[in-house]
């Protein structure tokens, strides 16, 4: 009997130290000090004001779907979430992940009336440019496809904040990449939507010691956890700055 407890032990050991080995390492660094705009969203203000529920669709590529993160828990449309969660505890706050790996704005935008308009969500969040970059679409033609994406969202009264690109190798690589986020900046400001810079924010952090790659994953494309984290963290505080509210400490404390 005691050979086989002991022997019942051994395996539970070996598959606890196999676990252990599979699973990536919980990386519990505090985000560096984001300056990011706050983003001002009047019909977000509107709901949490009037008690209405809050839908926001994180509308976009894998950055959004979550690829290269160790789950989808980690994904950056969850953390969030999360953190809406924790920053508005009185409002109904849903974020619909809506993100699909190697698109760009051309099938991004096939796909805008069926998993963007048609939930009527008060706001979304457009990760957009990367793949252009890489697949090297012609500037302008991105610029005229995701300024009539969001002239079609803004007519359905939602708000809209583009997200431009993570600074990443296979991005960099490309000759053009600059151009794309020029144009998602010229159609924000003037179609009156938001911009949150990844481009800008990853480019302070590596001004204030924190490299590139300290948020990017091994593919030299995708955000690790810790990147969607970040991310993650300094656009909640940018849509809690648009409302005028200061986002609480506990609302990233889970994830420190």
């Amino acid at each position: 009997m005691r050979s086989r407890v002991l022997a019942i032990l051994a395996v539970g050991c070996l598959l606890s130290a196999t676990a252990s080995a599979d699973t990536p390492a919980q990386d519990f660094t505090p985000c560096p000090a984001s300056r990011a705009p706050s983003l001002v969203l009047p019909h977000v203000a509107e709901a949490v004001a009037t008690n209405t529920e809050v839908t926001i669709v994180a509308f976009g590529s894998s950055s959004t779907q979550g690829w290269h993160a160790s789950d989808i828990a980690h994904s950056y449309p969850r953390i969030l979430q999360s953190a809406l969660d924790a920053a508005l505890p009185e409002a109904h706050v849903a974020v619909l992940n809506r993100g699909i790996g190697g698109q760009d704005a051309t099938e991004m935008m096939s796909r805008l009336e069926t998993d963007v308009l048609a939930i009527r969500p008060t706001a979304v969040i457009w990760q957009v440019g990367a793949n252009a970059a890489m697949k090297h679409l012609h500037p302008e033609t991105f610029r005229q496809l995701v300024a009539a994406g969001v002239k079609r969202l803004r007519e359905a009264n939602i708000d809209v904040v583009l997200m431009d690109n993570q600074r990443a190798p296979a991005i960099l690589a490309s000759p053009q990449h600059v151009l794309f986020d020029e144009a998602l900046a010229d159609v924000a400001l003037g179609a009156g939507a938001g911009l949150f810079s990844r481009g800008a924010l990853m480019e302070e952090w590596r001004d204030g010691g924190y490299p590139y790659e300290r948020f990017i994953a091994d593919d030299g494309v995708h955000h690790n956890d810790y990147g969607y984290r970040c991310i993650a963290q300094a656009l909640a505080s940018s849509i809690m700055e648009g409302l005028g509210k200061k986002i609480p400490d506990r609302a990233f404390s889970a994830r420190r």
